[in-house]
């Protein structure tokens, strides 16, 4: 089998559990936003809350499981959270 036989995984929507891991600057109110821009789009389970900050302090990392209805949702999250300046990749 080569690497061109794997497919990956397709996700089913609705899918009520996507987890969404966000990376950006830390700094005052950067879960906060990730958690108001993931609430426009998405019904947010905040009992899923987990944040790191990396091992110098400059990075955060915020992630959270949403009820995802389909690419376009994911799309615009991305979008948004990007928009903000904050944000440097999300997963």
């Amino acid at each position: 089998m080569t690497d061109t036989d794997v497919q990956s995984p397709k996700i089913e929507f609705p899918c009520n559990d996507y987890p969404i891991k966000v990376i950006g600057d830390t700094g005052v109110g950067f879960t906060d936003t990730v958690i108001e821009i993931l609430s426009k789009y998405a019904k947010v389970d905040l009992n899923t809350l987990a944040e790191r900050q990396s091992s110098n302090g400059k990075y955060t990392t915020v992630q959270l499981h949403i009820v995802a209805t389909g690419e376009e949702q994911l799309r615009d999250i991305n979008s948004a959270l990007r928009a903000t300046g904050i944000v440097h990749m999300v997963l």
